[in-house]
């Protein structure tokens, strides 16, 4: 993408250009406006035509509406947040420790 490398407004460079003699004001923009191309073979996609007015099947079955969730214990929640918290602490530290003396048992063995 270049930008425009005139003073003007800012947005200018986003503005449709205007109304040319090759094209009305009226005519639709785009690739099915416009005449296909020398050579190419393709005359652009077909014309679309709307759908008629009942084409959609019947709903006979309505689904139930949302059933409401139970309340929610905000206490009870913290309290199994907290719990879960210390697990999760404990497990680290004795996995920490359990690598810090594999550690020095490993550098004893260098060593010695």
């Amino acid at each position: 993408m270049t930008t425009p490398t005139s003073g003007g407004a800012p947005d200018e460079y986003w503005r449709r250009p205007d109304a040319s003699p090759e094209r009305p004001t009226g005519a639709p923009a785009g690739p099915a406006a416009s005449p296909p191309a020398r050579g190419s073979g393709y005359a652009g996609p077909p014309a679309t035509t709307p759908p008629p007015a009942g084409w959609r099947p019947p709903v006979h079955l309505r689904p139930p509406p949302p059933r409401r969730l139970p309340p929610q214990d905000m206490a009870e929640i913290d309290a199994a947040e907290q719990r879960a918290q210390q697990l999760t602490y404990g497990v680290g530290t004795v996995a920490a420790v359990v690598l810090v003396i594999l550690v020095c048992v490993l550098c004893s063995r260098l060593v010695f």
